[in-house]
């Protein structure tokens, strides 16, 4: 057994030194080289078409793991969606199944890559190493003919000499054994070799097609369940804007800011909610954020009677303080909206509409707002009565009065620095109180925060108690509540 194996091994080291000595002596020219023309093309071709089948294998196995990479980045954003997606929108359900679609569409598509393109991929690249091993050894069994060919021809030139035809004969017969089996490995790598190259042109429309059928099917059907989603997101923004969303309002008392009082001060009285306007005790009334309704003695120690005065309940007294307009009309976004023409058409007592202009005076030129200020000085009882009279006269006058007062908005208040002012500025405010806009062209701020007063764009859009500025921290402009702030 010991004996046999050396053989084995003897016989192999001396056939390794025959090829290397072969070798050798071909490529310093000493001896020729049988040459195959027809099979180097065939080579030639086949590296070509390895050479191309692994670089797609190779390609093609990344672009399965993005895919599946994907698969799960996709799954986790479509289940982020449908948390960040609450229960009370509309299309809540929709959404969560077209989520689940989506999941599924993405594992069809990985397997069908999986199963239909890698693996026939795979397969086609694995015939390679088979015929790459039958190539080289056909090159070792052709330096094995090469080798006992020119040992033949030495036999032959010496056997003349030394008439050896033992010799002769065995070197011919390991000449045709060599020969026969160097003949049938290249016969059998001349058919196989253009076989495999043909082949490969219907192996890669099959793999081809169903690569792009694959996509093709998966980017149509998720277009589909991606349309849906945006139906659906749709719908949610057209009920939003249309105010399905919105929380409702805290309090709506900004309507009732000129109503009038009744004779007794009672249910009818005005309450200025969302406005810090000044109260009979010259104290600031709280900001709008926390200002409780009213009650009609906070309004001014006027408008309530008293047991020993019942005449006073149609007079308007001379110790009635004068409140400035920025401060009566009242700064919510419903309020400046609001027709104080259309309410006073539904009061025909004219004592009624005479309390009622307490609330609608003119600004004060000589009034600087301040938190904590005295009450400002009393408007002249002559004054006052022609106001009243300018309210009981006709729709066109009442319109006219209220243009007048719009234009007095960019009076520059008494005590307002002009001086180094940017381009454009009229005057500048300190926030007296924090505001929180409630429509889009409206400006917020906080306490102590200083605006830029701007002229309107449109002077149409002026309206009575509310001022256009630019806050200086952040460059947002709109309009603002005069009456919560002061001037600078």
């Amino acid at each position: 057994m010991a004996e046999s194996k050396g053989a084995l091994i003897a016989k192999s080291v001396q056939k390794h030194a025959g090829r290397a000595k072969e070798k050798f002596l071909q490529n310093l020219g000493k001896v020729d080289r049988t040459l195959d023309d027809i099979f180097e093309e065939h080579l030639q071709n086949f590296n070509r078409q390895h050479q191309q089948a692994m670089r797609l294998q190779k390609e093609f196995n990344n672009y399965i793991r993005c895919i599946r990479a994907v698969q799960t980045a996709s799954k986790s954003l479509m289940e982020a969606i449908t948390e960040v997606y609450e229960s009370g929108w509309s299309g809540h359900d929709l959404l969560y199944v077209q989520a689940q679609n989506m999941e599924m569409l993405w594992q069809d598509f990985s397997h069908k890559l999986g199963d239909q393109v890698l693996i026939p991929l795979n397969t086609y690249t694995n015939q390679f190493p088979e015929v790459r091993k039958k190539v080289e050894k056909r090159g070792r069994k052709l330096v094995d003919y090469d080798s006992q060919r020119h040992s033949f021809q030495n036999l032959q030139a010496n056997a003349a000499k030394r008439r050896d035809d033992v010799k002769v004969t065995k070197g011919r017969e390991q000449l045709e054994e060599a020969k026969r089996t160097y003949e049938v490995l290249n016969s059998e790598l001349h058919d196989e070799l253009p076989a495999l190259y043909d082949s490969r042109v219907l192996f890669y429309v099959n793999n081809l097609q169903t690569l792009f059928s694959a996509e093709q099917l998966f980017h149509s059907e998720s277009s589909k369940v991606f349309l849906e989603l945006e139906a659906i997101t749709d719908k949610l923004a057209t009920d939003c804007q249309r105010g399905g969303y919105k929380k409702p309002a805290l309090n709506n008392t900004a309507h009732n800011n000129n109503l009038p009082l009744n004779g007794n001060g009672g249910a009818n009285a005005v309450q200025p909610a969302a406005s810090p306007a000044l109260n009979g005790n010259s104290r600031p009334s709280p900001p709008p954020d926390s200002l409780p309704p009213a009650s009609p003695d906070d309004v001014t120690p006027s408008d309530s009677p008293t047991k020993d005065k019942p005449e006073e309940k149609d007079e308007i007294k001379e110790e009635t303080p004068v409140i400035p307009a920025t401060l009566a009309v009242a700064p919510s976004a419903p309020a400046r909206h609001a027709e104080n023409d259309k309410e006073k058409e539904t009061n025909g007592d004219a004592s009624d509409k005479k309390v009622e202009e307490l609330y609608d005076i003119p600004v004060a030129d000589n009034c600087e707002i301040l938190s904590g200020s005295p009450v400002p000085p009393e408007k002249p009882h002559g004054e006052e009565k022609k106001q009243i009279d300018v309210e009981l006269g006709s729709e066109k006058e009442r319109k006219d009065s209220h243009s007048e007062q719009r234009d007095e908005v960019y009076d520059i208040p008494v005590g307002a620095t002009l001086s180094g002012l940017p381009a454009g500025t009229l005057y500048r405010v300190r926030a007296t109180y924090r505001y929180t806009r409630e429509d889009s062209d409206e400006l917020s701020f906080d306490v102590g925060d200083v605006i830029r007063v701007v002229e309107y764009d449109d002077p149409e859009e002026q309206e009575e108690g509310w001022l256009m500025g630019i806050k200086e921290s952040t460059n947002e402009k709109g309009m603002f509540p005069a009456n919560f702030t002061r001037p600078i």
